[in-house]
Protein backbone atom coordinates (compact mmCIF):
# COMPACT_ATOMS: atom_id res chain seq x y z
CA UNK A 1 0.00 0.00 0.00
CA UNK A 2 1.12 3.22 -1.32
CA UNK A 3 1.58 5.72 1.70
CA UNK A 4 -0.21 9.26 1.01
CA UNK A 5 2.17 12.22 -0.10
CA UNK A 6 -0.37 14.78 -0.39
CA UNK A 7 -1.21 17.27 2.58
CA UNK A 8 -4.32 17.35 4.08
CA UNK A 9 -5.42 20.06 2.61
CA UNK A 10 -4.57 19.25 -1.12
CA UNK A 11 -5.94 15.94 0.28
CA UNK A 12 -9.95 17.02 0.94
CA UNK A 13 -9.54 19.12 -2.38
CA UNK A 14 -8.49 16.11 -4.21
CA UNK A 15 -5.56 17.89 -6.26
CA UNK A 16 -2.14 17.24 -6.22
CA UNK A 17 -0.03 18.32 -3.53
CA UNK A 18 3.16 20.52 -5.21
CA UNK A 19 6.37 21.61 -3.56
CA UNK A 20 8.05 24.96 -3.92
CA UNK A 21 11.92 24.20 -5.98
CA UNK A 22 13.18 25.44 -2.65
CA UNK A 23 14.35 22.03 -0.30
CA UNK A 24 13.83 23.69 3.18
CA UNK A 25 10.16 24.84 1.99
CA UNK A 26 7.86 23.40 4.96
CA UNK A 27 4.48 24.20 2.89
CA UNK A 28 3.12 23.30 -0.31
CA UNK A 29 2.17 25.75 -3.29
CA UNK A 30 -1.22 25.51 -2.31
CA UNK A 31 -0.80 26.36 1.90
CA UNK A 32 1.49 28.96 1.21
CA UNK A 33 -0.41 30.56 -1.32
CA UNK A 34 -3.19 30.64 1.48
CA UNK A 35 -1.67 31.07 4.43
CA UNK A 36 -2.73 27.47 5.63
CA UNK A 37 -1.25 25.25 8.27
CA UNK A 38 0.66 22.31 5.56
CA UNK A 39 0.43 19.19 7.86
CA UNK A 40 2.05 16.27 5.99
CA UNK A 41 0.12 13.35 8.63
CA UNK A 42 -1.86 10.41 6.83
CA UNK A 43 -5.66 10.55 6.61
CA UNK A 44 -7.22 9.40 9.73
CA UNK A 45 -9.30 5.98 9.97
CA UNK A 46 -6.33 4.95 7.07
CA UNK A 47 -3.95 2.55 7.66
CA UNK A 48 -1.25 4.37 8.30
CA UNK A 49 -2.67 6.41 10.75
CA UNK A 50 -4.11 3.47 12.40
CA UNK A 51 -0.38 1.92 12.37
CA UNK A 52 0.91 5.53 13.69
CA UNK A 53 -1.85 5.75 16.56
CA UNK A 54 -1.03 2.09 17.38
CA UNK A 55 3.12 2.80 17.82
CA UNK A 56 2.02 5.35 20.03
CA UNK A 57 0.34 3.30 22.31
CA UNK A 58 1.81 3.28 25.42
CA UNK A 59 3.79 0.12 25.86
CA UNK A 60 3.48 -1.03 22.87
CA UNK A 61 6.24 0.67 21.11
CA UNK A 62 7.09 -1.20 17.71
CA UNK A 63 6.35 -4.73 19.03
CA UNK A 64 4.30 -6.94 16.94
CA UNK A 65 0.68 -7.82 18.14
CA UNK A 66 -2.53 -7.13 16.14
CA UNK A 67 -3.55 -3.66 15.42
CA UNK A 68 -6.37 -2.43 17.80
CA UNK A 69 -9.26 -1.18 16.64
CA UNK A 70 -10.24 2.62 17.13
CA UNK A 71 -12.67 3.40 19.79
CA UNK A 72 -15.60 5.37 18.55
CA UNK A 73 -14.43 8.34 20.90
CA UNK A 74 -10.52 8.19 19.75
CA UNK A 75 -11.54 11.06 18.23
CA UNK A 76 -11.48 13.88 20.47
CA UNK A 77 -13.84 17.20 20.18
CA UNK A 78 -10.73 19.39 19.02
CA UNK A 79 -9.55 17.34 16.15
CA UNK A 80 -10.62 17.06 12.52
CA UNK A 81 -9.43 15.67 9.36
CA UNK A 82 -8.43 17.75 6.45
CA UNK A 83 -5.74 20.81 7.55
CA UNK A 84 -6.46 19.12 11.13
CA UNK A 85 -7.61 22.00 13.05
CA UNK A 86 -8.50 22.46 16.74
CA UNK A 87 -11.41 24.07 17.76
CA UNK A 88 -10.43 27.90 18.78
CA UNK A 89 -10.61 28.41 22.12
CA UNK A 90 -13.64 29.66 23.64
CA UNK A 91 -13.68 33.25 23.36
CA UNK A 92 -12.83 32.73 19.95
CA UNK A 93 -15.53 30.60 19.08
CA UNK A 94 -17.63 33.13 20.74
CA UNK A 95 -16.38 35.93 19.26
CA UNK A 96 -16.94 33.87 15.77
CA UNK A 97 -20.31 32.92 16.37
CA UNK A 98 -21.39 36.68 17.17
CA UNK A 99 -19.59 37.93 14.11
CA UNK A 100 -21.42 35.17 12.45
CA UNK A 101 -24.60 36.45 13.33
CA UNK A 102 -24.18 40.22 12.98
CA UNK A 103 -22.56 40.19 9.28
CA UNK A 104 -24.42 36.92 7.73
CA UNK A 105 -27.62 35.14 9.53
CA UNK A 106 -31.08 36.70 8.28
CA UNK A 107 -29.30 38.52 5.38
CA UNK A 108 -27.84 35.88 3.95
CA UNK A 109 -30.20 33.25 5.31
CA UNK A 110 -32.26 32.28 8.63
CA UNK A 111 -31.46 29.01 10.33
CA UNK A 112 -30.67 29.14 13.97
CA UNK A 113 -31.77 30.67 16.97
CA UNK A 114 -29.70 33.45 18.16
CA UNK A 115 -30.15 33.49 21.81
CA UNK A 116 -30.60 29.63 22.23
CA UNK A 117 -27.30 28.65 19.80
CA UNK A 118 -25.26 30.83 21.82
CA UNK A 119 -26.21 29.48 24.89
CA UNK A 120 -25.01 26.34 23.25
CA UNK A 121 -21.72 27.51 21.94
CA UNK A 122 -20.75 28.97 25.03
CA UNK A 123 -21.60 24.85 27.14
CA UNK A 124 -20.12 23.25 24.13
CA UNK A 125 -23.20 21.97 22.97
CA UNK A 126 -22.79 22.49 19.12
CA UNK A 127 -21.69 20.04 16.62
CA UNK A 128 -18.16 20.53 15.37
CA UNK A 129 -19.37 20.24 11.77
CA UNK A 130 -21.97 23.08 12.31
CA UNK A 131 -19.37 25.62 14.00
CA UNK A 132 -16.44 25.01 11.71
CA UNK A 133 -19.26 25.71 8.60
CA UNK A 134 -20.20 28.96 10.43
CA UNK A 135 -16.82 29.79 11.86
CA UNK A 136 -15.73 29.68 7.18
CA UNK A 137 -18.03 32.54 6.70
CA UNK A 138 -17.18 34.68 10.07
CA UNK A 139 -13.94 34.34 10.49
CA UNK A 140 -13.06 36.86 7.41
CA UNK A 141 -14.81 39.85 9.68
CA UNK A 142 -12.24 38.94 13.14
CA UNK A 143 -9.70 41.08 14.30
CA UNK A 144 -8.60 38.42 17.07
CA UNK A 145 -4.63 38.00 16.95
CA UNK A 146 -5.02 34.21 16.49
CA UNK A 147 -6.17 35.20 12.60
CA UNK A 148 -4.19 38.33 12.28
CA UNK A 149 -1.67 36.90 9.93
CA UNK A 150 -4.05 35.93 7.62
CA UNK A 151 -5.75 37.69 4.80
CA UNK A 152 -9.71 38.20 5.60
CA UNK A 153 -10.67 36.54 2.72
CA UNK A 154 -8.83 33.33 3.23
CA UNK A 155 -9.25 32.94 6.97
CA UNK A 156 -12.03 30.83 6.67
CA UNK A 157 -10.74 28.22 4.08
CA UNK A 158 -9.03 26.24 7.04
CA UNK A 159 -12.49 26.03 8.34
CA UNK A 160 -14.27 24.95 5.48
CA UNK A 161 -11.97 22.11 4.77
CA UNK A 162 -12.64 21.00 8.20
CA UNK A 163 -16.15 20.70 7.79
CA UNK A 164 -16.47 19.65 4.81
CA UNK A 165 -14.26 16.72 6.00
CA UNK A 166 -17.09 15.86 8.41
CA UNK A 167 -19.66 16.50 6.60
CA UNK A 168 -22.06 13.16 5.81
CA UNK A 169 -24.39 13.38 3.27
CA UNK A 170 -25.78 10.42 4.00
CA UNK A 171 -26.95 11.97 7.74
CA UNK A 172 -30.40 13.30 6.35
CA UNK A 173 -30.80 15.33 8.88
CA UNK A 174 -31.79 19.07 9.47
CA UNK A 175 -28.19 19.66 10.76
CA UNK A 176 -26.71 18.33 7.90
CA UNK A 177 -28.95 20.74 5.36
CA UNK A 178 -28.39 23.37 7.82
CA UNK A 179 -24.18 22.80 7.20
CA UNK A 180 -24.72 22.47 3.43
CA UNK A 181 -26.38 25.98 3.29
CA UNK A 182 -23.83 27.44 5.25
CA UNK A 183 -21.23 25.98 3.06
CA UNK A 184 -23.13 27.35 -0.19
CA UNK A 185 -23.01 29.94 1.39
CA UNK A 186 -19.23 29.96 1.69
CA UNK A 187 -18.72 28.97 -1.49
CA UNK A 188 -21.05 31.65 -3.04
CA UNK A 189 -18.73 34.44 -1.04
CA UNK A 190 -15.51 33.27 -2.94
CA UNK A 191 -17.81 33.19 -6.34
CA UNK A 192 -17.78 29.23 -6.90
CA UNK A 193 -21.15 29.43 -8.30
CA UNK A 194 -21.46 25.45 -9.40
CA UNK A 195 -20.35 24.30 -6.16
CA UNK A 196 -22.65 26.81 -4.13
CA UNK A 197 -25.40 25.17 -6.56
CA UNK A 198 -23.98 22.26 -5.53
CA UNK A 199 -24.62 22.35 -1.75
CA UNK A 200 -27.60 23.97 -1.97
CA UNK A 201 -29.13 21.19 -4.21
CA UNK A 202 -28.20 18.95 -1.68
CA UNK A 203 -29.93 20.73 0.91
CA UNK A 204 -33.32 21.59 -1.21
CA UNK A 205 -33.08 17.51 -1.73
CA UNK A 206 -32.72 16.59 1.94
CA UNK A 207 -35.18 19.56 3.06
CA UNK A 208 -37.69 17.66 0.81
CA UNK A 209 -36.70 14.18 1.87
CA UNK A 210 -37.25 15.29 5.69
CA UNK A 211 -40.57 17.40 4.76
CA UNK A 212 -39.69 20.56 6.87
CA UNK A 213 -42.80 21.92 6.71
CA UNK A 214 -44.60 19.02 8.07
CA UNK A 215 -41.50 17.42 10.24
CA UNK A 216 -42.71 16.63 13.70
CA UNK A 217 -41.17 18.93 16.44
CA UNK A 218 -40.76 18.89 20.08
CA UNK A 219 -41.30 22.44 20.54
CA UNK A 220 -42.33 25.61 19.18
CA UNK A 221 -38.81 27.23 18.45
CA UNK A 222 -37.68 23.42 16.54
CA UNK A 223 -40.84 24.35 14.36
CA UNK A 224 -40.31 27.31 13.56
CA UNK A 225 -36.48 27.12 12.51
CA UNK A 226 -37.74 23.85 10.13
CA UNK A 227 -39.75 26.36 8.84
CA UNK A 228 -37.15 29.11 8.19
CA UNK A 229 -34.42 26.34 6.74
CA UNK A 230 -37.55 24.90 4.57
CA UNK A 231 -37.90 28.97 3.27
CA UNK A 232 -33.86 29.93 3.60
CA UNK A 233 -33.64 27.16 0.49
CA UNK A 234 -36.54 28.36 -1.69
CA UNK A 235 -34.99 31.69 -1.40
CA UNK A 236 -31.27 30.43 -2.57
CA UNK A 237 -32.95 28.60 -5.20
CA UNK A 238 -34.13 31.31 -6.84
CA UNK A 239 -30.78 33.07 -7.65
CA UNK A 240 -28.74 29.58 -7.42
CA UNK A 241 -30.56 28.33 -9.86
CA UNK A 242 -30.46 31.27 -12.57
CA UNK A 243 -27.13 32.21 -12.41
CA UNK A 244 -26.17 28.44 -13.55
CA UNK A 245 -29.06 28.25 -15.69
CA UNK A 246 -30.48 24.88 -14.55
CA UNK A 247 -34.32 24.33 -12.92
CA UNK A 248 -35.36 25.06 -9.69
CA UNK A 249 -35.62 22.11 -7.27
CA UNK A 250 -38.16 23.68 -4.62
CA UNK A 251 -41.85 23.77 -5.33
CA UNK A 252 -43.57 26.84 -5.35
CA UNK A 253 -46.14 25.85 -1.85
CA UNK A 254 -48.06 29.17 -1.16
CA UNK A 255 -49.82 26.47 1.92
CA UNK A 256 -46.49 26.51 4.03
CA UNK A 257 -46.62 29.23 6.66
CA UNK A 258 -44.42 31.58 6.58
CA UNK A 259 -41.51 32.79 9.91
CA UNK A 260 -43.04 34.49 12.44
CA UNK A 261 -42.00 38.06 13.38
CA UNK A 262 -38.21 38.49 14.28
CA UNK A 263 -38.32 39.94 17.52
CA UNK A 264 -41.25 37.00 19.01
CA UNK A 265 -39.05 34.65 17.30
CA UNK A 266 -35.47 36.05 19.02
CA UNK A 267 -37.20 35.62 22.36
CA UNK A 268 -38.40 32.53 22.12
CA UNK A 269 -39.07 29.93 23.93
CA UNK A 270 -39.77 32.35 26.93
CA UNK A 271 -42.83 34.85 26.85
CA UNK A 272 -41.62 38.15 24.67
CA UNK A 273 -43.47 40.43 26.53
CA UNK A 274 -40.37 42.51 27.96
CA UNK A 275 -39.27 42.07 24.38
CA UNK A 276 -42.56 44.16 23.38
CA UNK A 277 -43.65 46.09 26.08
CA UNK A 278 -41.65 49.41 24.75
CA UNK A 279 -43.29 48.50 20.68
CA UNK A 280 -46.82 49.37 19.61
CA UNK A 281 -49.09 46.79 19.14
CA UNK A 282 -49.14 47.75 15.39
CA UNK A 283 -45.26 47.65 15.37
CA UNK A 284 -44.44 44.19 13.68
CA UNK A 285 -40.99 42.79 12.25
CA UNK A 286 -41.94 40.36 9.80
CA UNK A 287 -38.13 41.15 8.01
CA UNK A 288 -38.19 37.49 6.97
CA UNK A 289 -41.63 37.08 5.65
CA UNK A 290 -40.95 40.03 3.32
CA UNK A 291 -37.88 38.81 2.50
CA UNK A 292 -39.90 35.69 1.21
CA UNK A 293 -42.52 37.57 -0.26
CA UNK A 294 -40.05 39.75 -2.49
CA UNK A 295 -38.22 36.43 -3.69
CA UNK A 296 -41.00 35.51 -5.29
CA UNK A 297 -41.35 38.32 -7.70
CA UNK A 298 -37.61 37.66 -8.05
CA UNK A 299 -38.47 34.49 -9.32
CA UNK A 300 -40.83 35.57 -12.10
CA UNK A 301 -38.55 38.67 -12.58
CA UNK A 302 -36.01 36.20 -13.82
CA UNK A 303 -37.80 34.33 -16.18
CA UNK A 304 -39.49 37.41 -17.60
CA UNK A 305 -36.00 38.34 -18.80
CA UNK A 306 -35.11 35.34 -19.59
CA UNK A 307 -38.23 35.26 -22.20
CA UNK A 308 -37.53 39.08 -23.74
CA UNK A 309 -34.28 37.40 -24.57
CA UNK A 310 -35.27 34.43 -25.96
CA UNK A 311 -38.89 35.73 -27.48
CA UNK A 312 -37.97 39.22 -28.27
CA UNK A 313 -40.90 40.73 -26.52
CA UNK A 314 -42.10 43.97 -27.26
CA UNK A 315 -45.18 46.22 -28.32
CA UNK A 316 -48.03 44.62 -26.33
CA UNK A 317 -46.60 41.70 -25.09
CA UNK A 318 -43.53 43.82 -23.27
CA UNK A 319 -46.13 46.04 -21.80
CA UNK A 320 -48.28 43.92 -20.39
CA UNK A 321 -45.63 41.84 -18.67
CA UNK A 322 -43.60 44.98 -17.24
CA UNK A 323 -47.04 45.76 -15.92
CA UNK A 324 -48.14 42.67 -14.26
CA UNK A 325 -44.37 42.49 -12.71
CA UNK A 326 -44.71 46.33 -12.02
CA UNK A 327 -47.77 45.71 -10.12
CA UNK A 328 -46.86 42.87 -8.24
CA UNK A 329 -43.90 44.80 -6.72
CA UNK A 330 -46.10 47.72 -5.77
CA UNK A 331 -48.36 45.21 -3.94
CA UNK A 332 -45.29 44.45 -1.68
CA UNK A 333 -44.24 47.73 -1.18
CA UNK A 334 -48.26 48.89 -0.59
CA UNK A 335 -48.90 45.85 2.07
CA UNK A 336 -45.93 46.65 4.57
CA UNK A 337 -46.62 47.53 7.96
CA UNK A 338 -46.29 51.11 8.41
CA UNK A 339 -42.83 50.60 10.45
CA UNK A 340 -41.46 49.09 7.74
CA UNK A 341 -41.52 51.74 5.28
CA UNK A 342 -38.51 52.57 4.06
CA UNK A 343 -37.78 55.91 6.13
CA UNK A 344 -35.06 57.26 8.39
CA UNK A 345 -37.15 56.99 11.24
CA UNK A 346 -37.98 52.71 10.52
CA UNK A 347 -34.32 52.13 10.36
CA UNK A 348 -33.12 53.38 13.24
CA UNK A 349 -35.81 51.70 15.24
CA UNK A 350 -35.10 48.50 13.45
CA UNK A 351 -31.25 49.46 14.30
CA UNK A 352 -31.54 50.19 18.01
CA UNK A 353 -32.82 46.39 18.30
CA UNK A 354 -30.21 44.91 16.29
CA UNK A 355 -32.45 44.45 12.80
CA UNK A 356 -30.78 47.30 10.93
CA UNK A 357 -28.72 45.00 8.75
CA UNK A 358 -31.69 42.62 8.13
CA UNK A 359 -33.70 45.50 7.30
CA UNK A 360 -31.50 47.16 4.79
CA UNK A 361 -31.41 43.23 3.40
CA UNK A 362 -35.05 43.54 3.11
CA UNK A 363 -34.97 46.82 0.88
CA UNK A 364 -31.41 46.07 -0.97
CA UNK A 365 -33.86 42.91 -2.42
CA UNK A 366 -36.60 45.11 -2.90
CA UNK A 367 -34.56 47.91 -5.22
CA UNK A 368 -32.64 45.44 -6.58
CA UNK A 369 -35.74 43.50 -8.04
CA UNK A 370 -37.21 46.94 -9.30
CA UNK A 371 -33.71 47.44 -11.28
CA UNK A 372 -33.27 44.45 -12.75
CA UNK A 373 -37.52 44.35 -13.87
CA UNK A 374 -36.78 47.76 -15.64
CA UNK A 375 -33.48 47.78 -16.29
CA UNK A 376 -33.70 47.49 -20.03
CA UNK A 377 -35.75 50.43 -20.74
CA UNK A 378 -32.56 52.44 -20.25
CA UNK A 379 -31.29 51.34 -23.98
CA UNK A 380 -34.91 52.16 -25.31
CA UNK A 381 -35.00 54.95 -27.91
CA UNK A 382 -37.63 57.48 -27.21
CA UNK A 383 -39.25 56.55 -30.34
CA UNK A 384 -39.91 53.06 -29.24
CA UNK A 385 -43.23 51.15 -29.69
CA UNK A 386 -44.09 51.23 -26.11
CA UNK A 387 -45.04 55.03 -25.24
CA UNK A 388 -44.31 54.55 -21.62
CA UNK A 389 -40.51 52.84 -21.52
CA UNK A 390 -39.10 56.74 -20.83
CA UNK A 391 -41.75 55.93 -17.12
CA UNK A 392 -39.70 52.50 -17.22
CA UNK A 393 -36.25 53.81 -17.45
CA UNK A 394 -37.09 56.30 -14.55
CA UNK A 395 -38.09 53.41 -12.15
CA UNK A 396 -34.80 51.73 -12.97
CA UNK A 397 -33.41 54.89 -12.03
CA UNK A 398 -34.82 55.42 -9.14
CA UNK A 399 -34.75 52.02 -7.82
CA UNK A 400 -30.86 52.23 -8.81
CA UNK A 401 -30.91 55.22 -6.52
CA UNK A 402 -32.72 54.34 -3.35
CA UNK A 403 -30.74 51.28 -3.56
CA UNK A 404 -27.32 53.30 -3.13
CA UNK A 405 -28.75 55.55 -0.59
CA UNK A 406 -29.67 52.51 1.44
CA UNK A 407 -26.18 50.93 1.53
CA UNK A 408 -24.84 54.33 2.47
CA UNK A 409 -27.24 54.42 5.17
CA UNK A 410 -26.16 51.09 6.72
CA UNK A 411 -22.30 52.19 6.44
CA UNK A 412 -23.66 55.89 8.31
CA UNK A 413 -24.87 53.51 10.98
CA UNK A 414 -22.48 52.54 13.10
CA UNK A 415 -22.94 48.55 13.65
CA UNK A 416 -25.25 47.97 11.13
CA UNK A 417 -22.82 48.36 7.85
CA UNK A 418 -23.79 45.71 5.47
CA UNK A 419 -21.05 43.35 4.21
CA UNK A 420 -22.48 40.29 3.04
CA UNK A 421 -21.07 39.32 -0.33
CA UNK A 422 -24.15 39.98 -2.55
CA UNK A 423 -23.66 43.75 -1.45
CA UNK A 424 -21.48 44.08 -4.45
CA UNK A 425 -23.02 42.49 -6.63
CA UNK A 426 -26.42 45.11 -6.37
CA UNK A 427 -23.59 47.74 -5.95
CA UNK A 428 -22.31 47.07 -9.44
CA UNK A 429 -25.44 46.83 -11.24
CA UNK A 430 -26.70 50.28 -9.41
CA UNK A 431 -23.67 51.82 -10.67
CA UNK A 432 -23.79 51.10 -14.26
CA UNK A 433 -27.69 52.74 -13.94
CA UNK A 434 -25.00 55.83 -13.05
CA UNK A 435 -22.93 55.47 -16.08
CA UNK A 436 -25.91 55.85 -18.03
CA UNK A 437 -26.99 58.85 -16.38
CA UNK A 438 -23.13 60.33 -16.86
CA UNK A 439 -23.32 59.30 -20.84
CA UNK A 440 -26.71 60.48 -21.34
CA UNK A 441 -28.39 62.49 -19.33
CA UNK A 442 -28.72 66.15 -19.90
CA UNK A 443 -29.85 67.47 -16.27
CA UNK A 444 -26.61 68.55 -14.57
CA UNK A 445 -27.67 67.88 -10.93
CA UNK A 446 -28.30 64.61 -11.69
CA UNK A 447 -24.98 64.07 -13.50
CA UNK A 448 -23.32 65.31 -10.54
CA UNK A 449 -25.31 62.79 -8.02
CA UNK A 450 -24.40 60.31 -10.52
CA UNK A 451 -21.03 61.10 -10.06
CA UNK A 452 -20.92 60.68 -6.31
CA UNK A 453 -22.82 58.23 -6.37
CA UNK A 454 -20.11 56.05 -8.82
CA UNK A 455 -17.45 57.21 -6.43
CA UNK A 456 -19.14 56.20 -2.95
CA UNK A 457 -20.24 52.67 -4.35
CA UNK A 458 -16.20 52.39 -5.96
CA UNK A 459 -15.40 53.09 -1.68
CA UNK A 460 -17.63 50.19 -0.65
CA UNK A 461 -16.88 47.76 -2.89
CA UNK A 462 -12.98 48.63 -2.11
CA UNK A 463 -14.41 47.81 1.85
CA UNK A 464 -15.61 44.78 0.73
CA UNK A 465 -13.41 43.71 -1.33
CA UNK A 466 -10.92 42.26 1.61
CA UNK A 467 -13.46 40.21 2.51
CA UNK A 468 -15.27 38.36 -0.13
CA UNK A 469 -12.96 36.91 -3.34
CA UNK A 470 -16.32 37.47 -5.22
CA UNK A 471 -16.03 41.28 -5.15
CA UNK A 472 -12.99 40.70 -7.48
CA UNK A 473 -15.39 39.19 -10.02
CA UNK A 474 -18.41 42.08 -9.14
CA UNK A 475 -15.35 44.65 -10.15
CA UNK A 476 -14.69 42.84 -13.12
CA UNK A 477 -18.15 43.11 -14.63
CA UNK A 478 -17.83 46.49 -13.99
CA UNK A 479 -14.92 46.51 -16.51
CA UNK A 480 -16.41 44.72 -18.36
CA UNK A 481 -19.81 46.53 -19.09
CA UNK A 482 -17.62 49.75 -19.22
CA UNK A 483 -16.01 48.47 -21.96
CA UNK A 484 -18.59 47.68 -24.00
CA UNK A 485 -20.28 51.03 -23.45
CA UNK A 486 -17.14 53.05 -24.74
CA UNK A 487 -18.08 51.10 -28.30
CA UNK A 488 -21.32 50.68 -28.34
CA UNK A 489 -22.98 53.81 -26.19
CA UNK A 490 -26.69 53.21 -25.12
CA UNK A 491 -26.45 49.86 -27.08
CA UNK A 492 -24.78 48.70 -24.21
CA UNK A 493 -28.37 48.08 -22.21
CA UNK A 494 -30.02 46.69 -25.14
CA UNK A 495 -31.35 43.40 -23.16
CA UNK A 496 -29.74 40.37 -24.84
CA UNK A 497 -27.85 36.93 -23.35
CA UNK A 498 -24.57 38.35 -22.17
CA UNK A 499 -26.81 41.47 -20.32
CA UNK A 500 -29.34 38.86 -18.78
CA UNK A 501 -25.90 36.78 -17.45
CA UNK A 502 -24.12 40.27 -16.38
CA UNK A 503 -27.57 40.95 -14.53
CA UNK A 504 -28.00 37.76 -12.51
CA UNK A 505 -25.02 35.62 -12.74
CA UNK A 506 -22.22 35.83 -10.60
CA UNK A 507 -19.42 34.88 -13.48
CA UNK A 508 -15.92 35.92 -12.82
CA UNK A 509 -14.72 36.01 -16.42
CA UNK A 510 -17.39 38.30 -18.22
CA UNK A 511 -14.66 40.67 -19.14
CA UNK A 512 -12.89 38.15 -21.07
CA UNK A 513 -16.35 37.65 -23.06
CA UNK A 514 -16.63 40.56 -25.79
CA UNK A 515 -20.08 40.99 -26.00
CA UNK A 516 -19.41 42.16 -29.53
CA UNK A 517 -18.81 38.23 -30.86
CA UNK A 518 -22.57 37.48 -29.10
CA UNK A 519 -24.47 36.98 -32.17
CA UNK A 520 -27.56 37.86 -30.89
CA UNK A 521 -26.02 41.02 -29.77
CA UNK A 522 -25.08 41.90 -33.16
CA UNK A 523 -28.68 41.17 -34.56
CA UNK A 524 -30.31 43.20 -31.50
CA UNK A 525 -28.36 46.41 -32.31
CA UNK A 526 -28.73 45.77 -36.00
CA UNK A 527 -32.73 45.33 -34.87
CA UNK A 528 -32.78 48.36 -32.88
CA UNK A 529 -31.07 51.10 -35.15
CA UNK A 530 -33.66 49.25 -37.97
CA UNK A 531 -36.59 50.76 -35.81
CA UNK A 532 -34.66 53.96 -35.18
CA UNK A 533 -34.51 54.54 -38.58
CA UNK A 534 -38.26 53.76 -39.28
CA UNK A 535 -39.35 56.01 -37.12
CA UNK A 536 -37.00 59.03 -38.27
CA UNK A 537 -38.67 58.44 -41.63
CA UNK A 538 -42.47 58.15 -40.74
CA UNK A 539 -41.83 61.38 -38.48
CA UNK A 540 -40.64 63.11 -41.86
CA UNK A 541 -43.23 61.96 -43.87
CA UNK A 542 -46.24 64.84 -44.72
Amino acid sequence: MRKPSACSACRARRRRCTWPANTTATACEYCTSRRLRCVQEPPEGGYYHKRQTRLQEPGLGGGGGGELPLSPNQNTSLLFTGPQVELPPMPLRLELATLYFDYIHDQFHSLFHRPSFMDDVANDRVAPVVLLAIFALSARFSSNPLLANIEPRNRGEAFRLASESLLKVRDISTQTCQVCILLGGYAAGHGDTDVENLYYTLAGRMALTLDFPNKPASNSLEREINIRTWWTICMVDVWSSTAVKLPKIMPNLHSVPLPMDELPFLALPGSFAIEMANSPPTFGSPLLSQMIKLNRVLAQVNDFNRRCVEERLEGSALEVGIQCLSLELERWLVGLPYNMRDTPENFAWFASRGLGRVYAAVYLGYYHYGQLLYYQFLGADSNRSMSSSHIYADRCKDHAAKLCEMVYQTFDAPGSEVLYAAVAHVIVIASTVQIHTLLFSGDEMQIRLSRTRLERNFEILLQLRPYWSSVDSAMSRLRAFHQTCLRRSKASFVLDKWLVRFLVEFAPYMESEPRDTDPDYEALWSLSKEQQHRAATSAMAP
